[in-house]
């Protein structure tokens, strides 16, 4: 039976949505739909999303949705990238875009973008043993990644794309000889503090993806400047042509959207940054970009290969976690998951997850210090650059290591959005009962702990004397009662 996926990309300038079945192991797309929404062109001085630019992205998520209303819930993903990342009131505006496609959207970190781009790219080429140099020039942000096969080596995420460049140099639509070099350089500026690293790395060849690059293409290709890809000085003609045209809405290149015209003048500064700093011959042109990676990627999740289990384990590697403790309380944590997931409604595969994650690397803040392990480690993950993961997994993740012992700081909770905050606060608990469980650190395996659930109530119910024999497992329960009761959850245990 073929299995139907879809992806959605909300980025600075345009919403890219790409649907795809999986037949017999292999992807086949059967559908893709594109809006120039421009989101960033609606960020205010404030950094604020205006009414209209949120109206515009609203609607073409409405047509999305219908789209895709038919795809089973866990086989989508929606991604917001560097505009979202900016805005101060992206919360009011996920709200209602959730609403409107009728899926979550999930905030990713430049990095992650990168990443996700380099997949997609690695993903429509057929080249395993060569190392290559991967652009993506997007409305907000360009990403640049030095990758072999599926594997990336560096991935960078520079604050430049077409949309915030073409606001600050071109925003009269006047092309003129200085604006573009005041624009070129700062692409350069923005590139040069990873130059010399990307250099000694090293690549064979260098490969452009997204609207940007595939548009520059097509214009120097229709007039003949060179017969594939991008040359530099094919490039070069077309910075020169813009410059003699001298306005964006003079632009009448074959094949050249009136809706790109606007930010191509900006687009082809970056690039001529790019390939001035790099000091690059040529590029060739991907047609995949980010959807295409998070397909991949949403296809790994579904079919257990997830890319987020391998990096938790690089974080415990990393930190030098204690492994033992670690599956001690994952086994004990998964336990207690399973006896109470109906009464507290958590989720089978989403809340299991996260609470997994949570116990194998609740202990990362000990590579720091002892004393406040625990906001240590919720500060190493909040801000980390962890593959696979957004900002909403990363935020669940950090405040299940935050709340894990001590005091339970129920109103750090509050920068959680409110569908997820009482999953949250359930699955700490539960952690914490692990914790106290395991504390001791010893191998001795626990006893059958029957535990029951309804709302602000948890109870444990041990083997007969076997709390009498473990004295201290007592005090510290009875030292969690008091804690938990603070934070008005009742814990009952006997």
């Amino acid at each position: 039976m073929d299995e139907s996926y879809a992806a959605i990309d909300l980025g600075s300038n345009s919403f890219h949505m790409i649907v795809a079945n999986l037949v017999d192991g292999h992807l086949q797309v059967i559908d893709r739909m594109k809006d120039m929404v421009r989101l960033a062109s609606g960020l205010n001085d404030k950094q604020e999303l205006s009414e209209q630019s949120m109206q515009l992205a609203l609607e073409c998520l409405q047509r999305f949705g219908q789209r895709i209303k038919e795809i089973p819930h866990l086989n989508v993903r929606a991604v917001g990238t560097n505009t979202l990342r900016q805005a101060r009131n992206s919360g009011i505006f996920l709200a209602q875009a959730h609403s409107a496609l009728g899926h979550p959207i999930e905030i990713i970190a430049g990095r992650e973008e990168a990443r996700l781009i380099y997949s997609g790219v690695a993903h429509c080429l057929y080249d395993d043993a060569n190392k290559r140099l991967v652009i993506d020039i997007g409305g907000g942000s360009t990403e640049l990644i030095i990758g072999c096969g599926f594997d990336t080596y560096y991935t960078e995420s520079l604050y430049m794309g077409c949309v915030n460049m073409g606001q600050h140099y071109f925003e009269d639509g006047k092309i003129k000889p200085k604006r573009m070099r005041k624009a070129i350089l700062f692409a350069m500026q923005e590139l040069e503090t990873i130059v010399s690293t990307y250099k000694k790395m090293g690549w064979e060849y260098a490969i452009g993806s997204s609207g940007t690059i595939i548009s520059i293409r097509d214009v120097v290709q229709a007039e003949g400047w060179c017969d594939s890809g991008i040359s530099a000085s094919a490039l070069t003609r077309l910075m020169e042509s813009l410059i003699a045209i001298g306005d964006s809405a003079l632009i009448n290149f074959a094949g050249l959207s009136e809706r790109r015209k606007p930010v191509f003048a900006s687009g082809v500064a970056i690039l001529c940054g790019i390939f001035e700093a790099l000091n690059l011959d040529k590029i060739d042109v991907s047609e995949g970009a980010l959807r295409e990676g998070l397909l991949y990627d949403l296809i790994g999740r579904v079919h257990n290969e997830d890319i987020r289990d391998k990096t938790i384990a690089a974080v415990s590697q990393r930190y030098g976690v204690d492994m033992e403790q670690a599956c001690r309380v994952k086994e004990t944590v998964e336990a207690l998951f399973h006896q109470v997931k109906k009464e507290w409604e958590l989720d089978q595969k989403l809340d299991l997850k996260v609470l997994i994650w949570g116990a194998l690397i609740h202990e990362i803040g000990l590579s720091i210090a002892h004393n406040q392990y625990h906001r240590h480690g919720a500060y190493l993950i909040a801000n980390s650059d962890l593959a696979g993961f957004s900002r909403q997994e990363q935020m669940k993740l950090a405040m299940l290591v935050r709340s894990h012992r001590r005091k339970f700081p129920l109103e750090e909770f509050e920068s959680l959005t409110i569908s997820i905050r009482t999953s949250v606060i359930r699955l700490s608990v539960l952690l914490r009962l692990a914790v106290l469980l395991h504390r001791s650190r010893s191998n001795s395996s626990l006893p059958d702990i029957h535990i029951d659930a309804n709302k602000n109530r948890i109870s444990l119910d041990f083997p007969s004397g076997w709390l009498d024999e473990h004295p201290l497992t007592f005090v510290d329960l009875c030292t969690e009662q008091n804690l938990l009761q603070a934070a008005d959850i009742k814990l009952l245990f006997g």
